[in-house]
């Protein structure tokens, strides 16, 4: 819940300038609130960047006040949308289920859902990263294309706490996620308090092909020295 549509473009207009030399195999998309989704869109048209929403419902339409639907979402080029987000999860209680049903609404759209799992703090102390994880992915992969979909591992522990995960446990649980997705191409993120400073060690993984980018986002600079992040083969 950031930035007005003006604060957006701002955003927008310090940002381009930077990514103009980004290597184009490498997918940019900026995911703003909704009341920004139609000035952005209008703003990126033609353009390399693609735009993404934070959430979609089930249904196409009804009576499901504060919701948002895939088809709303289309009109303004969105291709992209996040489903079972942490915060979701942990301030409205979504369940595995709600997430499948709302990436499956997606897909049928034509939209791609970025599909977020994690763990608690406690689930993570007390050893259970892994059933959480495997349960996660059976329950909100259920029945979907696994071609037309992004997994995103965001560790609850990691975001906000001042902790981190370290980036060779991250890349264990993004295998562990490839592994049980049953799709060895299916495209894996990692996020978690991703930095300019993590973003090389990030991207250097094997399992890791992308990061979902929180408060680092918000700064035009930071975003695009971590979509500007430098592979070791590049060195």
């Amino acid at each position: 819940m950031h930035m007005t549509c003006a604060a957006a473009l701002r955003f927008l207009e310090d940002f381009l300038p930077q990514v103009t030399e980004t290597p184009t195999d490498r997918t940019v998309i900026l995911i703003p609130p909704f009341t920004a989704l139609s000035s952005l869109s209008s703003a990126m048209h033609g353009g390399r960047i693609r735009l993404g929403a934070q959430n979609v419902h089930w249904d196409g339409d009804g009576a499901y006040t504060g919701e948002i639907s895939a088809p709303m979402l289309t009109e303004h080029g969105v291709r992209y949308v996040i489903v079972g987000h942490s915060e979701p999860r942990k301030y409205w209680c979504e369940t595995d289920e709600a997430v499948n049903r709302r990436a499956h609404a997606a897909q049928k759209e034509g939209l791609t859902p970025i599909v977020c799992i994690g763990e608690s703090l406690e689930q993570h102390q007390a050893g259970e990263t892994d059933a959480v994880i495997h349960r996660q992915v059976e329950a909100g992969l259920e029945g979907l294309e696994l071609d037309s979909l992004v997994v995103a591992y965001e560790p609850l522990w990691a975001i906000g706490t001042g902790q981190t995960c370290d980036a060779s446990e991250a890349n264990r649980i993004c295998g562990l996620i490839r592994q049980w997705s049953g799709n060895p191409e299916l495209t894996i993120q990692y996020g978690g308090s991703v930095k300019p400073g993590t973003i090389d060690e990030l991207m250097h993984q094997s399992h890791i092909d992308g990061v979902l980018v929180g408060g680092a986002s918000l700064d035009p600079d930071a975003f695009a020295r971590i979509v500007n992040y430098q592979s070791f083969q590049e060195n």
